[in-house]
Parts: C-alpha cells; sequence; structure tokens
C-alpha cells in the first residue's frame, strides 16, 4: 500500500497564508539600540506598522529611495512610508543657504520602533538619491520658492 501525498484544496492555503503573522523586525541586541521596541510592545493598541519594515524591506526602501527620479516620485514614497509604516518623512530646504544636499533638512517623525540605524539610513538614502539626480533637489527648491520663479 502506497501513500500518496494529500493534496491541501488551494482555498484553505490561501485562508492560511492570509491568517499567518506578516514577518516583523528581528529585535536590536539589548543596550544597541533606542527603538524603545519594548515600549511598542507594552501598549496595547499601539501601531505595530513599523515593525514591518525587516532588514530586507529596509534594503528594497532604501535603494528606492537612492532612484527618486522626480519630486512626485519622492512624494509618492513618503506617503507610501506613511501609509505603510506610519512614519513621517519631510524633506524641506534648510532654514539657511542650501549650498549642497547637506542643506536640504530631512526629519524623521520620534517613532518608537524605529531602530536607530534606520533612523540614519533613510535621510542618507534620500541625499545620495538627491545627489544622484540633482533636478529633484532643484525642484524641491522651486516648489518652496527658493530659486525665484
Amino acid at each position: 500500500m502506497s501513500t500518496a501525498p494529500v493534496q491541501i484544496p488551494r482555498s484553505l492555503a490561501m485562508l492560511a497564508l492570509m491568517t499567518m503573522a506578516p514577518a516583523t523586525r528581528q529585535p536590536c541586541p539589548p543596550g544597541a539600540c533606542i527603538c524603545e521596541r519594548e515600549r511598542l510592545h507594552a501598549v496595547p493598541d499601539a501601531d505595530l506598522r513599523i515593525l514591518r519594515l525587516t532588514r530586507d524591506e529596509e534594503k528594497r526602501l532604501l535603494e528606492r529611495l537612492e532612484n527618486v527620479d522626480s519630486l512626485d516620485d519622492l512624494r509618492r514614497l513618503q506617503q507610501r512610508i506613511f501609509d505603510q509604516l506610519g512614519l513621517r518623512v519631510e524633506v524641506t530646504p534648510g532654514s539657511g543657504t542650501v549650498r549642497s544636499m547637506r542643506g536640504i533638512a530631512i526629519h524623521l517623525d520620534a517613532l518608537p520602533g524605529l531602530c536607530r540605524k534606520t533612523r540614519q539610513a533613510i535621510p542618507a538614502a534620500i541625499r545620495r538619491g538627491l545627489e544622484k539626480n540633482p533636478q529633484v533637489a532643484y525642484r524641491l527648491l522651486d516648489a518652496h520658492d527658493l530659486l525665484g520663479g
């Protein structure tokens, strides 16, 4: 008597995938980060979307930020980051004279669960993207009427 493999109906397989918990980021070593992940888990109705940013997803996000090709593309990415992770990223001209990409102010909201390294990597990736494609930075300055036109 042979044993044939059991076939699981497709609808049951899809239901199992939908009920699985989404992948979450691995916790940082104790004392190595200021992400306050424990505080986030302690709040009963906390927004845990930021924990969905796994290391692989973070790499994809940083690559995407480095390859922005227009101001609209950057704005769409900012909106998607907020929608999917609950993280607000603001990119504006600095308060002084903008002579390089360092003059562009990039601010991330303080968000429990956001890793310290990620908090530094996102602005760095945006700056690299603006350096690669300076027309995006020019459109950003123009949108704030800093080029006088």
